[in-house]
């Protein structure tokens, strides 16, 4: 269900990223390599309403329950500030589109900062709290370092995969694509999930077949760790702002202790230069992955809401 005309191309990255880095959102969606990637599993478009670019989605979070339902990103600005009655007035054009499709209306993944900036110019919001979708944000020489008892246990899976394999880290490049999706492939066989998570790994593996064939088109970040020269971890990243790299992806073959946190370190090592933080993105409620990136000590969570109008 896409609402609006235009998608999201190559070939439209520069209007899309003129507004995506106008303004500090610090949230791991509203970047272009994470829109680029997830394009078709979100159903993502955008339009151009009033002062604002507006980006609409679906959320995957309900399609468990056999739910399909739109909603819209909070308007994106060029000019690193809002005019409250500019935004309002985009907001309404969106509700009003989505109202002419038969759609309920809602704002979702909107960050904290940014919440009171609507409040003002839209009272009529209702805010909800939204913890599965918070991101996690790490200070990116904390994951390089790995320093004190909080990460004793990383550094020890982390030393003993360095003592005990001959491994590579490597620059992950579009030549690469057919041996990256190879150990893509073979990592999702091993994997024993729910049928939603299944259903999650089919459209990441989906997006993955793209994303590697693009990486230097969109501007992915990129590594990958060859042992016996084969691909047994990869991690891929995106510019968000002046100072993070989100990492949308990180998999790694659990037969090797301490591998992912090798792939961790070392892809940190490589973006320290260009990112201060690092945003794992959120956990989307699943435990087991609330409790792995918890276990990376965040410096912050990032809190998203979603927003919908009062009856």
């Amino acid at each position: 269900m896409y609402m609006f005309d235009n998608r999201i191309t190559i070939q439209n990255r520069p209007v899309l990223e003129e507004y995506l880095n106008g303004f500090e959102y610090k949230t791991s969606g509203l970047s272009f390599s994470a829109m680029y990637m997830w394009r078709d599993s979100n159903m993502f478009s955008w339009d151009i309403m009033g002062e604002y670019m507006c980006v609409a989605g679906i959320s995957h979070l309900e399609l468990e329950e056999g739910i399909i339902l739109p909603f819209l990103f909070p308007p994106l600005t060029r000019t690193g500030a809002y005019d409250k009655d500019e935004l309002r007035r985009s907001i309404f054009l969106a509700r009003e589109h989505f109202e002419k499709a038969g759609q309920p209306f809602s704002l979702r993944l909107v960050p904290v900062h940014l919440v009171e900036i609507i409040r003002e110019a839209v009272p009529e919001l209702k805010w909800q709290d939204d913890r599965p979708n918070y991101d996690y944000i790490y200070r990116t020489q904390d994951l390089i370092d790995l320093k004190g008892r909080d990460f004793h246990g990383k550094k020890n899976h982390l030393n003993y995969f360095k003592k005990t394999y001959e491994y590579e880290y490597v620059e992950l490049t579009s030549a690469m694509a057919g041996e990256a999706m190879e150990f893509i492939a073979e990592f999702n066989e091993r994997k024993d999930v729910p049928e939603h998570e299944k259903e999650m790994l089919r459209f990441e593996e989906e997006a993955m077949r793209d994303v590697l064939l693009n990486l230097e088109a969109v501007g992915y970040s990129a590594g990958a760790i060859r042992i016996d020269g084969k691909i047994e971890a990869i991690a891929i990243g995106g510019r968000l702002g002046s100072n993070m790299i989100t990492e949308h992806v990180e998999k790694a073959n659990v037969n090797y202790r301490g591998l992912y946190q090798a792939i961790n370190n070392e892809f940190c090592k490589h973006v320290a230069s260009r990112a201060k933080y690092i945003n794992r993105e959120e956990d989307m409620g699943i435990p087991n992955l609330r409790k792995a990136k918890l276990s990376y000590r965040p410096c912050k969570l990032l809190e998203k809401y979603i927003g919908t109008f009062k009856a």
